[in-house]
């Protein structure tokens, strides 16, 4: 008889906690991508970030992002000392956000509650009480998220548990014991969650635990083991200082390992868990950084064989030397001397974009090839779906030539103005072909691929009026050869929505401008096709 396995709950908060990473800086583009990406993957809680905290989070808040399985989760902090709920601006912006949940970040450790909030223990207790109970009669699920809990714990457990306790009474769906400044231990995690679980159900307890010591992932399995079931992490492990616990390691540990996967199951069905490398790249791409090649599970190295006995018992028997199979993770398995491309992710990807296709297509050989040497001179399709769709299309079948290009031109002015300002000003004339018309048109524009791209649809428009309703919504540079100086080769990618959906394009050259026309011609592409022309 099979043992019925309990549900565990992800809980993302990479548009939160991992906002805080220095260096990274998410446009509400961004966020919204991150937040679809991680609801197909199948995350049970995407935190969105603290309405009311940064014009980028109440924007987003403002438009929240259209989800289909995950809840959206609203970030704050329980309400000030000598205040009521209904008279805090700070938790009423939380409150009051379009969102299926709540979670309110107070004090665990008495040290901090009479240090920094400067009340006494029972005031802090109050604060927990009144602002879960104005969470929860707002409707939605409400979780409090106990600040220092490890902390607090060694140092008075009682008062530790009695504000857990006090959150739990009030009505929080959720208690999350959180590791703020990751020092806590794996052993220590597994003692202290399975002494709260004696008194907090296992079922209303969650993690959160930072990766100061290295040990963020290994403290959220000890914390499971213990009797949480709700993890709570950040893609790639972003966060502030050492990060948090990264989800993408987390993931495929708790689905693929024995220990955990007879035991427990998650949201995310085994054909979604295919997409984990997608989209751990997808975030990089966007933060316009290089994926890491030695990331768990889903690094490009993750599953690399370099000559001798390793590849001679990796082709006997893959279990030699992979404790999982690549592709289950979207990944696939690098022969060094032989690059070995897995048809898999290529098939995976073309069903994603409406293309099915036999693994015996005699087309897809030259495609995977293609693919490759394309990723090997700078492109990256993880954040270019829309690139990656119409090379699959132009290589399978055929995309029409709905305008050919003979030349351009972009001229940048630097001067003042006559209010004494100094202005850079820029503007392209572009030449092309639409059906039997030779066409050249002058635009001006906030930069030269703007200039570009308006020059490009000023003479494309009369044509294809749909193209009217585009706009470029985030353009990225990145370098790619940063040995080579001012000649290194640039990889740009576009994003660009129109009234009902967004796509990205990516261009690589040593010409920034040459690679920005490349997305440009992409994404225009990408638009007529999408509108059903097809000539």
């Amino acid at each position: 008889m099979t043992m019925a396995r309990e549900r565990l709950y992800l809980f993302d908060t990479t548009l939160r906690d991992g906002a805080q990473t220095q260096g990274v800086d998410f446009s509400v583009h961004d966020k919204r991508q991150i937040a679809l990406a991680l609801d197909k993957l199948g995350i049970d809680y995407i935190e969105g970030g603290w309405p009311g905290a940064n014009p980028t989070d109440s924007a987003f808040f403002a438009d929240p992002p259209r989800l289909t399985r995950a809840k959206f989760i609203a970030f704050g902090m329980t309400k000030r000392p000598g205040r009521s709920t209904a008279n805090d601006p700070g938790l009423a912006a939380v409150l009051g956000a379009k969102t299926d949940g709540y979670c309110l970040v107070g004090k665990s450790w008495d040290f901090h509650v009479t240090l920094v909030l400067g009340i006494s223990l029972e005031e802090n207790l109050a604060l927990i009480a009144e602002s879960i109970a104005a969470a929860v009669k707002r409707g939605g699920e409400a979780m409090f998220d106990a600040e220092h809990f490890f902390d607090g714990y060694k140092a008075n457990p009682d008062y530790a548990l009695a504000c857990a306790k006090t959150a739990l009474d009030a009505g929080a769906r959720w208690i999350v014991l959180c590791d703020t400044n990751g020092g806590a231990l794996p052993h220590e995690v597994e003692r202290i969650v399975g002494d709260v679980a004696k008194q907090v159900p296992g079922a209303r307890l969650g993690i959160h635990a930072h990766n100061d010591t290295e040990n963020a992932v290994a403290n959220s399995l000890a914390a499971i083991r213990a009797g949480a079931r709700q993890v709570q992490g950040t893609l790639n492990g972003l966060g502030e200082r050492c990060g948090n616990a990264n989800l993408v390691s987390l993931i495929p540990t708790l689905m693929l390992k024995d220990d955990y996967a007879a035991r427990f199951e998650t949201g995310i069905a085994p054909e979604s868990l295919r997409q984990l490398t997608h989209t751990s790249h997808l975030l990089d791409e966007l933060l316009n950084r290089a994926p890491d090649r030695h990331a768990a599970y889903v690094g490009d190295s993750a599953f690399a064989h370099k000559g001798g006995l390793h590849v001679s018992a990796v082709e006997k028997d893959p279990r030699s030397y992979e404790h999982v199979v690549p592709e289950t993770v979207g990944n696939r398995r690098h022969i060094l001397v032989s690059d070995q491309a897995g048809r898999s992710n290529i098939l995976s990807r073309l069903r994603e974009a409406g293309l099915e296709l036999d693994a015996r297509h005699p087309k897809l050989g030259p495609l995977l090839e293609e693919v490759k040497e394309r990723e090997f001179a700078g492109y990256a399709y993880d954040g270019a779906e829309a690139s990656f769709e119409l090379l699959a299309r132009r290589m399978l079948d055929t995309v029409p030539d709905y305008f050919k290009l003979q030349s351009f031109r972009v001229l940048d002015e630097r001067r003042w103005n006559t209010r004494g300002e100094l202005i850079t000003l820029s503007e392209a004339t572009i030449k092309i072909a639409v059906g039997g018309d030779s066409l050249m048109t002058v635009a001006e524009g906030n930069g030269p691929v703007n200039a570009l791209d308006a020059a490009l649809r000023k003479a494309l428009i009369p044509a294809y009026p749909e193209l009217e309703e585009i706009k470029l919504t985030d353009y990225k540079v990145r370098i790619l050869t940063p040995q080579d100086g001012t000649k290194a080769v640039t990889r740009v990618m576009i994003e660009t929505s129109d009234k009902q959906e967004s796509w990205s394009t990516v261009g690589v050259s040593a010409n920034v401008i040459d690679a920005s026309y490349n997305a440009l011609h992409d994404s225009i592409t990408y638009k007529l096709w999408r509108s059903g022309r097809r000539g």
